[in-house]
């Protein structure tokens, strides 16, 4: 009888980098820390997109499952993890669906490639396929968009107002140079590891029956690493996230949508809705019980959905060759 993985470990980010570990330096300067895996001849690349204040770590379950069949390229978004400090006014989506087209021509310049992002990974996916139509159907030849949204996440609340009415007065750039200001003491602040902050994880990134002690640390761990400038300054971003117009750029490719039925960050129903701007390209898969971090607590039912959608890549490869 087949039994689960162990639990996840975090591995530290202190000492040098991992074997196959690369520095993608962006346009605006930016070093992107790249970590590659798994066969160098394999037939398809997927590359894997972390989440909002988290880094290339939350995948390592699904990349032990991945390596053994395809090549991996794991990066941390600009801010995150082992990758640099990103000026806080580039701290949009926008900027990291630039980041991640330079990681892909710097580090898969040919071949087919898989996208997969998890929350703002996928967001940078969708952000990509806009300014970069022209890979889709060509070079991206699918996608798995797991916990995320298309835009319309603020559209309502005390945060979305504040940050809406601040953008309109033009006391964001202000907001954003106070935080690079403070930076430096905000971080030495001792907030990190405290019972207040795993109960608000447990909240907004569990559901009802996913949460059990181990994986809460784990995400408090993950998400706590993350400088908390950096965190506060991403914010802002989400409050005009609207890429509901490449959607029709990913329909070119197969598409799978995974989405938790108690994600309160981003809810089933944008998952819903991305599947069925998609259309018939689409997989929407709905985890009953779980939270946003679906891909740490439901791995076999993840793993599965991904394992799938490969499948259906590689069918339709060889129905067109």
């Amino acid at each position: 009888m087949a039994t689960d993985p162990p639990p996840l470990t975090l591995p530290s980010m202190d000492g040098s980098p991992p074997p196959g570990s690369r520095t993608v330096t962006t346009d605006d300067g930016v070093d992107l820390h790249v970590e590659v895996d798994g066969p160098d001849n394999a037939p398809v690349t997927v590359v894997l997109c972390h989440g909002f204040t988290a880094r290339l770590a939350e995948w390592d379950l699904q990349r032990a499952v991945l390596r053994d069949r395809v090549r991996l390229v794991l990066w941390d978004h600009r801010g995150h993890g082992r990758s640099g400090w990103t000026p806080l006014r580039r701290a949009t989506i926008d900027r990291t669906g630039r980041d991640l087209a330079q990681v892909l021509d710097a580090v898969v310049p040919t071949g087919p490639v898989v996208l997969a992002g998890h929350s703002m990974g996928g967001m940078s996916i969708m952000a990509l396929a806009r300014q970069r139509p022209e890979l889709f159907g060509t070079r991206v030849v699918g996608a798995f968009l797991l916990a995320t949204s298309a835009g319309g996440l603020v559209d309502t609340g005390l945060a979305g107002f504040v940050v809406k009415v601040a953008r309109r007065l033009g006391l964001l750039a202000l907001y954003l140079w106070l935080l690079q200001l403070l930076a430096p003491r905000m971080d030495r602040l001792p907030w990190r590891g405290r019972f207040l902050g795993r109960r608000l994880i447990r909240r907004l990134l569990f559901g009802r029956d996913d949460a059990d002690r181990h994986s809460v640390r784990l995400v408090q761990q993950l998400l706590e690493a993350t400088p908390l400038p950096v965190t506060m300054a991403f914010y802002a971003t989400f409050v005009d996230h609207d890429e509901t117009a490449a959607l029709p750029v990913l329909s070119r490719v197969p598409v799978t949508v995974v989405a938790a039925q108690y994600d309160r960050l981003t809810p089933a129903e944008h998952g819903r809705r991305i599947a069925e701007a998609v259309g018939p390209g689409a997989d929407l898969v709905v985890v009953p019980g779980a939270g946003h971090s679906v891909n740490l607590t439901r791995r076999a039912v993840v793993d599965r959905a991904f394992l799938d959608l490969l499948d259906r890549i590689e069918d339709g490869s060889r129905k067109a060759g």
